[in-house]
């Protein structure tokens, strides 16, 4: 009865400092929320995408150095960039030019890093997806390396390229953490679901690149979405089936 008691005791004091290591992260990242930079319609998606609970799922902290790849207009950057601000060091790469061009001149991204130079990617003759030679992502041993709904934009050799780049600039034991609007399983590619991707590839060719599956979460799953319709229809846009996975570079290469 006492080893069992013991067992929990352990446990609940582990849960504790887990709870109390993101207690700081936490804090900046409602602060953040808050930010008179973001607008009306970007915090009126806060409830659907649930950024603090999927950033304390992929194990941010502020003291990290974070990539984020293809940030578009920046609606993950400025939560990210003033969180790291003090402790950390953000990176935003590839697909950044809106960052570079109107927030790397506002308050919280006084020390956040633009980085496009040896990023290569483009469409060929007219196609819908990405490919990419990505020599390197500008930074590296950095703690982790996040995207969001970007990862189906990439045909297969972007894929790939994009998943080596990934693992080359993260140090034994960083996190690559994805989120997707989801498409069914082995479903060829059609005009709906152009913008979704199957989570069960995109796990084989993660794990192809080298990482350790670490997690998942269904912090975006939507029994609603019945995965037929293209993500911007309106009768499923901000509340498509998201999947959530999470990834860790080996701590000793094999």
């Amino acid at each position: 009865m006492k080893k069992l008691a013991l067992v929990f005791l352990i446990s609940a004091m582990s849960f504790t400092t887990v709870a109390d290591d993101f207690a700081q992260t936490k804090m900046k990242l409602e602060q953040a929320l808050k930010s008179d930079l973001r607008s009306a319609k970007e915090k009126a998606r806060d409830a659907n995408r649930k950024p603090i609970e999927t950033l304390a799922f992929f194990g941010l902290r502020d003291n990290m150095r974070v990539i984020e790849l293809i940030p578009g207009a920046g609606w993950y950057s400025k939560l990210l960039a003033p969180t790291l601000k003090e402790n950390g060091q953000y990176y935003a790469v590839m697909n950044a030019n809106r960052i570079k061009d109107q927030l790397l001149v506002k308050p919280g991204f006084e020390k956040a890093i633009v980085l496009e130079e040896k990023a290569s990617y483009w469409r060929d003759n007219g196609s819908a997806y990405l490919t990419a030679d990505i020599e390197t992502l500008g930074a590296d041993n950095v703690d982790m390396v996040l995207t969001f709904r970007n990862y189906q934009n990439f045909n297969e050799i972007g894929r790939k390229s994009l998943n080596e780049a990934v693992y080359k600039a993260l140090k034994p034991g960083g996190i690559y953490g994805l989120v997707s609007h989801t498409a069914r399983h082995m479903e060829p590619p059609n005009n709906e679901n152009r913008r979704r991707f199957d989570p069960v590839l995109a796990m084989k060719e993660i794990l192809e690149a080298g990482f350790e599956f670490i997690d998942f979460s269904d912090l975006h799953y939507r029994s609603q979405d019945s995965l037929t319709l293209e993500v911007g229809d309106k009768k499923v846009t901000g509340q498509t089936d998201r999947w959530t996975l999470k990834f860790r570079k080996p701590l000793t290469e094999q």
